[in-house]
């Protein structure tokens, strides 16, 4: 067995999602389980080195899990050779500098998204990364989720027909801080520091409508700021100047049509904390983060309309549940795993900054169609 290293200069490992999601659930678990298995004999093995602007945080996260590598010097980092990618989840707002530096240092990229905070600075980073031959990924996890992975089985195989509509929702109560600690952290209710839903959500729906339905041609979004208040994570007031709620029709370029509820104010009457609903012509289907749940045109009841009386159908027991038929590994580990494969055994690999372009281009579209209160084309980007 020949072990192969990649060192990862991991920016932003501090936060929740690039600690749990990319340091804990990917990079390490992929070291647990014996380094990434690239066939004949080959074996990956990820090396972390830790980047972050806390030296007292990165050092307890070192000492915990059993690394060496930290420092606050990303500079001294991307100048050093042995350094193979740069991944980033920092902030949006810090992210665009740092991932330029690297491609600069000519450092592979691997990066949370949104990758820039306007669409012009998102081409410009896929621009100079083309331009400078280094392979670079976007994480677009939610189509590697369980749920979602099904509902993709669902239509390669043909079972809705012709696709009209997608129906989704997502969201859950974000404490304000006051009374219970929030769930998320301050600067997300921050516009002046990138916050909002939109920026953070739209990204996701154009890559997960793009990737199972196909392109978005046209959105329409009304959004809006519901808890004008919340406290900090010193427990001190703040004006929440970003927006907790978004509602979105998304027109494919199929002629299906797309609604998609994000709200950061909703309380969860749902199996999961985000569903989507496809009707198509033979079936639909509703899934989430792990289920799915399908109703077939042969088996669709034939409800009537009766307010007078009480509801007796079970509508819920009439649908099926899909079974997995496969092992489902976390899905932002799965992604690692493309991404490494890519850099070292040069394999195919769509999810980069020119996808993650896309998903900037239609978050700036939606809060321009909330700002103008029209309905928006999305055209097709090109570097």
């Amino acid at each position: 067995m020949t072990r192969r290293t990649v060192r990862i200069a991991m920016n932003g490992v501090t936060g929740r999602m690039g600690y749990r999601q990319h340091l804990v659930r990917s990079i390490l678990a992929i070291r647990e389980q014996g380094g990434l298995d690239l066939g004949n004999g080959d074996v990956l093995w990820p090396e972390p080195v830790l980047v972050g602007r806390r030296a007292h945080a990165l050092e307890a996260l070192a000492e915990k899990h059993g690394l060496t590598e930290w420092s606050t010097d990303l500079d001294a980092v991307l100048a050093d050779d042995t350094i193979d990618i740069y991944f980033d989840a920092q902030v949006t707002s810090a992210r665009v500098e740092a991932i330029k530096k690297a491609i600069a240092a000519g450092k592979h990229i691997y990066t949370e998204k949104p990758t820039a905070t306007d669409v012009e600075g998102a081409l410009e980073l896929a621009r100079i990364a083309r331009d400078a031959g280094i392979k670079h990924g976007v994480v677009q996890d939610k189509i590697f989720l369980p749920g979602l992975l099904k509902l993709k089985r669902l239509i390669d195989g043909g079972f809705f027909g012709e696709i009209l509509s997608v129906r989704g929702e997502f969201g859950y109560w974000v404490f304000e801080g006051d009374w219970q600690e929030a769930q998320r952290p301050s600067w997300n209710y921050r516009a002046e520091d990138g916050g909002g839903i939109v920026v953070d959500m739209f990204p996701h729906w154009e890559y997960v409508l793009h990737e199972l339905f196909g392109r978005v041609s046209t959105v329409q979004a009304h959004v809006q700021t519901h808890v004008p208040q919340r406290w900090d994570e010193q427990g001190k007031p703040y004006a929440a100047t970003a927006d907790d709620s978004a509602y979105g029709i998304f027109q494919l370029e199929s002629g299906a049509v797309a609604q998609i509820n994000s709200s950061w104010t909703v309380r969860v009457n749902r199996d999961e904390l985000v569903e989507f609903q496809v009707d198509g012509t033979h079936g639909s289907a509703v899934a989430g983060l792990r289920n799915c749940r399908v109703q077939h045109r042969s088996a669709t009841p034939k409800p009537v309309w009766n307010p007078d009386l009480p509801v007796t159908e079970p509508f819920r027991d009439q649908w099926q549940e899909v079974p997995d038929n496969a092992v489902f590994d976390n899905g932002f580990k799965a992604q690692w795993e493309l991404f490494l494969r890519h850099i070292v055994l040069d394999e195919p690999y769509t999810w980069d900054l020119m996808a993650g372009a896309r998903g900037v281009q239609l978050a700036e579209l939606g809060l321009k169609s909330h700002a103008e209160g029209r309905r928006l084309d999305v055209p097709e980007l090109s570097l």
